[in-house]
């Protein structure tokens, strides 16, 4: 018996169903759909060895892949960058992990900040939705002993949406906890003495 995850499983037996006859796609191919998520994190250009090696055990806790170090190219003196010094680490998911992924971030991570309202409900213009995380420690992988300094999170999701009100209706139907936005009242001027 081969494993499907949770999400994916609701993606093709709800999401699907719902976007076809809420959009009138003519069929489910056109239906959007995941194609990757980026997880991404910087570090000082302060950090020595052991933040370094904390950061990408972290992160790959987090994404349950090993991460990518970035360097840099050329050194920047105001930045106090040198050449070929990291400076973050990322990860991409595709397949089933970005399903566990993504499941794991709505269902665990995010209910677990504190006096958690939502998340922003902008969209990049293209369909797709960038999350920043201040505090990575949300994860129940994190072992917060073992936590010297923490770092946030910046949080890609790639979808085949070709517009921002499709790649939001996708991401709620998936269980994306959009922030409500409510709409103040106009307020009357007052009368010129």
């Amino acid at each position: 018996m081969s494993y499907h995850p949770t999400l994916k499983q609701f993606y093709h037996e709800q999401v699907i169903p719902s976007l076809v006859k809420s959009r009138g796609y003519k069929n489910k191919h056109q239906v959007p759909r995941l194609v990757k998520i980026s997880v991404n994190t910087g570090l000082d250009a302060e950090a020595d060895k052991n933040q370094i090696a904390d950061a990408g055990r972290d992160l790959a806790l987090i994404a349950g892949q090993k991460p990518v170090f970035a360097r840099t190219r050329k050194a920047i003196s105001n930045f106090k960058l040198k050449p070929n010094q990291i400076t973050g680490c990322h990860v991409t998911l595709r397949g089933d992990a970005m399903w566990d992924f993504l499941y794991r971030l709505l269902a665990v991570a995010l209910p677990s900040i504190r006096d958690f309202r939502g998340v922003p409900p902008k969209l990049d213009g293209q369909g797709n939705y960038n999350l920043g995380i201040q505090d990575f420690a949300i994860f129940p992988e994190i072992v917060l002993e073992n936590v010297k300094k923490t770092m946030g999170l910046d949080i890609t999701i790639v979808t085949t949406a070709s517009t921002d009100e499709e790649g939001r209706e996708f991401l709620k139907l998936l269980g994306m906890p959009f922030r409500r936005v409510e709409v103040q009242p106009a307020q009357p001027k007052p009368a010129a003495a």
